[in-house]
């Protein structure tokens, strides 16, 4: 509105602030002014220095938004008279008495649409053409969605904002618009269009997957679509296939054009770090990432009023042994976001387990089931996620996390917890027990530096066998048999890394992820852990050599008389007399000379207190 207001003086024939006078120009230099710019009357102190650097001549023009004692600053900014144009709408002042106290100040308030249709036209026209070439610059664009309009309009009265703030409306999804479901013969893909046939009002799908027509159930699908109305184009096709995707985007009717894509398409593969290969990495990110790219490139210039991604809550807590899974989610979750930037629609949905088994997540069986749930994360059922489909729809931000979260356990078992969600647990566990804080807090070590050595290897058998059958999901230690493979009793490469977790966090050890194959049987783990745990005492003849050595290196430091000497002498041969008699020899004559270690071992014991 400034710059139209600058192009009505102009046309006035009037002298402006871009096209002011050298020496106009050097005072606004002076005080650190560009040429270009409009300076600011919100400090009042400005008008009366302006003035004096120009020697009392002022402006030609003001544009004025301001109200109150500002607007009466902003008048005497004409003291020879001029234009003064009012932008404002709150503080509008009557020309004549305008015209009375400041004599030559001809006073209008100005409405943008004052200039008319046509004009208004014009000069957006220019403007376009001054953004394209960068003479101008648009001012910067605060953005919120619609559900957050309130606090929008509180940020706007606070004034924390530089440039514009726009509300975000999400485009409506056209009825009779085709809807492009990838992965729309899975288990989650059919539950969707059904909703959007159901519940949305939907009249047209376009089901994509790599089996297309001969997938499981499809036939069933789509005779049950079109019972409830909808026209169903099932097509085979990889979306990570640029040229296959692009060949089922041309077979849509031209008179009903995509309206909307939903991204369901996807692959897993789940593994540890250590035994990740580029294959499989590749075939998790192509049915992600390649497909979702090439579908924002293909369908960039289509206007769709919807663009979702099924993202996963791996991206955004991360889950064990899902690297490769993790990062072709993150990677949608950041193109629904880029999209956002460059105002098209765009949004990533990081869902949660779902209860009802599909493609991904059908592998998963009691010990992965129980798994996600200590992990604090819930079975969606599909009212509850179709339900949250469309809350997220309303809540409009490009990244939103349908989960059904429990978080009252999660600090309980000394299990980490995830970073997200550390807020919510109870007690804020923020990270992994050291082994001082372990022994601190009773644990393994503390209770094994309280029993006897008899006992300790046991001990840590317990403790083993107590976290595999939590890990597992067995009701009790007694379920775990000590000398069959973890492998045997159902434990793959995402419980095995928990189990490493549980015992990591109960012994204080920084223990590899590989711990539980390298000893894949819990009786040969336990006795690992209990040689780090209570490290072997030296051998018995190791410390009675290095006693005698003490002994021998005290008595030929130290002066000695007759009498000290016997002394001595007496203690030795008691003591040699002790150890005789507790041997299997004990009637035969031994003197320290021909004592076996054990003998010594056993007159520094007795003797000296060892």
């Amino acid at each position: 509105m400034g710059t139209a207001a600058v192009q009505l003086a102009k046309e006035w024939g009037l002298e402006v602030f871009a096209t002011a006078s050298p020496a106009k120009q050097h005072a606004l230099r002076a005080m650190g002014v560009a040429d270009t710019h409009i300076a600011s009357t919100r400090d009042l102190t400005f008008c009366e220095r302006f003035l004096a650097v120009t020697g009392g001549e002022g402006m030609d023009v003001v544009v004025n938004a301001l109200a109150g004692e500002f607007t009466d600053a902003s008048l005497r900014l004409l003291p020879r008279g001029g234009r003064f144009v009012e932008m404002g709408k709150t503080d509008i002042r009557n020309p004549e008495q305008v015209a009375e106290s400041h004599p030559g100040v001809v006073y209008r308030a100005f409405d943008l649409m004052d200039a008319g249709v046509p004009r208004v036209a014009e000069m957006l026209s220019e403007l376009g053409g001054m953004f394209e070439a960068g003479t101008l610059t648009p001012p910067p664009v605060t953005c919120f969605e619609l559900s957050q309009a309130v606090a929008a309009l509180r940020h706007l009265q606070a004034a924390r904002h530089i440039g514009k703030v726009v509300v975000n409306v999400p485009a409506q999804w056209d009825p009779q618009g085709t809807v492009l479901v990838t992965g729309g013969t899975g288990t989650l893909g059919g539950e969707l269009a059904r909703h959007l046939v159901d519940v949305r009002g939907m009249r047209h799908l376009l089901l994509m997957s790599r089996r297309g027509p001969v997938a499981p159930g499809v036939a069933h699908l789509a005779a049950e679509l079109a019972a409830s109305g909808a026209s169903v184009q099932v097509q085979a096709g990889d979306a990570a296939d640029r040229d296959a995707l692009a060949s089922v985007l041309a077979k849509n009717a031209v008179d009903r054009p995509l309206t909307a894509v939903v991204h369901a398409a996807g692959v897993i593969d789940d593994a540890t770090v250590e035994s990740l290969t580029p294959e499989r990495m590749a075939k998790v990110l192509a049915a992600k990432a390649d497909a979702a790219w090439n579908l924002h490139e293909l369908t960039e210039d289509a206007g769709l009023a919807g663009f979702v991604l099924y993202s996963s809550a791996a991206a955004v807590m991360g889950s064990a042994g899902q690297g490769s899974y993790a990062a072709a989610n993150a990677f949608l979750d950041a193109l629904a976001a880029y999209r956002r930037d460059r105002h098209l629609a765009g949004q990533s949905l990081a869902w949660g387990l779902w209860a009802q088994a599909s493609g991904m997540t059908g592998h998963l069986e009691g010990a992965g089931l129980s798994r996600l749930r200590r992990g604090g994360v819930q079975p969606l059922s599909t009212e509850q996620g179709l339900a949250l489909f469309e809350a997220a729809a309303v809540l409009g931000s490009p990244l939103a996390v349908p989960a059904r979260l429990e978080v009252t356990g999660l600090s309980r078992g000394g299990r980490p917890v995830p970073a997200l969600l550390r807020g919510l647990a109870a007690g804020g566990v923020t990270e992994r027990p050291t082994a001082a804080v372990a022994a601190d807090a009773g644990g393994l070590a503390a209770r094994l530096a309280a029993l006897p050595p008899a006992d300790r290897e046991q001990e840590v058998l317990q403790t083993v066998r107590a976290a595999a059958a939590v890990v597992l999901g067995h009701a009790r230690p007694g379920d775990i048999d000590p000398q069959r493979a973890f492998r045997e009793l159902g434990l793959d490469s995402l419980t095995a890394l928990e189990l490493r977790n549980r015992l990591s966090a109960e012994t204080g050890l920084s223990l590899p992820a590989t711990l539980v194959f390298d000893h894949p049987v819990p009786l040969e783990l336990a006795r690992h852990l209990h040689d780090q745990l209570v490290p072997r005492e030296a051998g018995a003849i190791e410390t009675a050599l290095a006693d005698l050595d003490g002994l021998r290196a005290v008595l030929s430091a130290v002066t000695l008389d007759d009498v000290d000497r016997q002394r001595i002498t007496e203690q030795l041969y008691a003591l040699m007399a002790d150890w005789r008699a507790q041997g299997s020899e004990a009637n035969d004559e031994v003197d320290l000379d021909s004592a076996t270690n054990e003998d010594l071992y056993q007159i520094i014991e007795r003797g000296f207190g060892k």
